[in-house]
């Protein structure tokens, strides 16, 4: 006869057994479960991080791009913005801050992020500088001398040979020799190529009319060889503020233009106080001839100045003061004359003000900007 209890004492440990059992394959299940899970989001964040990551150089790149094309913004230059987005509709967005830091160099923070439900999350940070390489500061189209008197903050171009004992707080390329000044930057001797294109603005462009867009407007025609004293402001039909001399013309000092001054011939300088600051995307000072800087001439322009000849400084004169802020571009000569020790030429590169938008033909823009690139210095994670 069978002995029953040891029978259902053996059907309980079986039983015992496969709960066991069955209890080890559900935590080892739960445990890979769980496991990844979290493999997976990680496998997101991951994905998010490089997606942000990818979003926040896109943001310095902006940057660099309307920086690099300051005509496309209102202001002097792209300070930047918040909330840009490159696919519109998407959760991602960034933030631009711009900071000038000198007249070539900028810096850039950038956060990129995702938002959802008010609530930012996967962000990533840089920060770097932007500088300008190369940005011409004075072009002088022949072989030219610098002297000590002076001082070039930024890039030169000349067509010959550089020489003298002035001071170039930049890079020089020349398509000749370059001897005895003092240069901050690299020397480039014989170069095949200009490192930037001419400005090439046209005086015929302003003569009787100029357009901004589809728009026609008309300059102010300055009939006398003498231009008269006080302040010159833009108007409603003459919103570029350009003033036009169909001959040669002195500046008698006590002369303040805002807009632009156009020479069909020769400019003189005779006296102090005469200034010139360019309105936004056109040029300060287009001379078709040259400019003669007399005794205790004095000229400040703020943008792009282009001359056709030479500036030439007046014997035995004496306390001048030249400052451009913006780039000098003298297409067959530079600066000549006996320049004494009271004789001051600042000439200082700004791509901000000088680059340009102009409209030779209605509805047909032309760009030029004095700068050849940009790079970007020093980028770090925040």
């Amino acid at each position: 006869m069978k002995d029953k209890s040891n029978t259902a004492g053996k059907k309980g440990v079986a039983l015992l057994v496969v709960l066991f059992i069955v209890m080890t394959i559900t935590i080892l299940s739960l445990g890979y479960l769980s496991r990844s899970d979290v493999e997976l989001a990680c496998g997101r964040n991951m994905i998010l991080r490089t997606q942000m990551d990818y979003l926040v150089e896109s943001g310095l790149e902006h940057a660099r791009g309307l920086i690099l094309n300051p005509q496309d913004v209102e202001s002097e230059y792209w300070t930047g913005d918040v909330g840009q987005q490159l696919n519109p509709g998407s959760d991602d967005y960034y933030d631009v801050q711009v900071v000038k830091l000198g007249q070539c160099n900028y810096n850039i923070t950038c956060d990129a992020y995702r938002e959802k439900m008010g609530e930012k999350t996967g962000r990533s940070s840089l920060e770097a500088e932007l500088r300008f390489d190369p940005c011409i500061a004075y072009w002088a189209g022949a072989g030219t001398t610098i002297v000590q008197q002076i001082t070039i903050n930024g890039d030169v171009y000349c067509n010959g040979n550089v020489s003298g004992n002035g001071y170039i707080m930049g890079d020089v390329f020349a398509s000749g020799s370059i001897t005895g000044v003092s240069i901050q930057g690299q020397r480039n001797e014989a170069v095949a190529e200009t490192p930037i294109d001419w400005p090439g603005i046209v005086i015929s462009d302003f003569s009787s009319n100029y357009y901004i867009d589809t728009t026609i407007h008309s300059p102010q025609v300055v009939d006398s060889n003498v231009h008269p004293a006080g302040n010159f402001n833009p108007s409603a039909s003459n919103p570029a503020g350009v003033r036009y001399c169909s001959g040669d013309i002195e500046l008698p000092g006590g002369v303040n233009i805002s807009g632009m001054l156009v020479v069909n011939g020769n400019l003189k300088i005779s006296a102090g106080n005469n200034v010139i600051n360019s309105v936004k995307n056109f040029p300060a000072l287009l001379v078709g001839g040259q400019v003669t800087v007399e005794d205790s001439g004095m000229l400040e322009v703020n943008g792009l100045t282009q001359i056709g000849q030479v500036i030439v400084i007046s014997e035995g004169a004496g306390n001048i003061n030249i400052d451009i802020v913006g780039g000098l571009f003298i297409a067959n000569g530079g600066i000549e004359g006996t320049i004494s020790e009271t004789v001051s030429v600042n000439i200082t590169a700004a791509p901000a003000i000088t680059s340009i938008q102009t409209w030779p033909e209605a509805g047909i823009a032309k760009r030029w900007s004095p700068a050849g690139g940009a790079l970007f210095r020093s980028i770090a994670r925040k």
